[in-house]
């Protein structure tokens, strides 16, 4: 049976993809946009929806929250006084996933994971 089994596992351990996510989260907040796949998009705009609602509220409580996932105490700083404020008449929605073009290696779908309302780059070709 599949009860309580929510989100994709990416084909990686429970520690291996919990540190993944936090890491492309903490990506995200740090420079606005991140290139990925599709998948781990998908993934990681739950955690990072997340940590924004938090983030509004700004209370210490939410703060500890969001440092169990974002472990850089600056990208912190950075969500409760740059990113919060700007997604304060939000109800959600705070990220945007863009496609892009396959990836050359092994033909994985990428796409453009970046906050809403912030200033973000496309990638420029390799």
């Amino acid at each position: 049976m599949r009860h309580r089994k929510k989100g994709n596992p990416l084909g990686r351990t429970y520690a291996h993809r919990r540190a993944m996510l936090r890491n492309l989260v903490t990506s995200l907040f740090d420079k606005n946009s991140v290139v990925t796949t599709v998948a781990k998009a998908k993934e990681g705009r739950r955690i990072a929806e997340r940590m924004i609602t938090y983030a509004k509220k700004g209370d210490l409580a939410s703060r500890r929250q969001v440092l169990r996932i974002v472990q850089d105490p600056s990208t912190v700083k950075k969500l409760f006084e740059e990113i919060a404020p700007i997604h304060k008449g939000r109800s959600g929605g705070y990220t945007r996933i863009i496609p892009l073009e396959r990836r050359k290696g092994d033909g994985a779908s990428t796409c453009l994971f970046e906050l809403v309302g912030m200033k973000a780059e496309l990638p420029k070709e390799k």
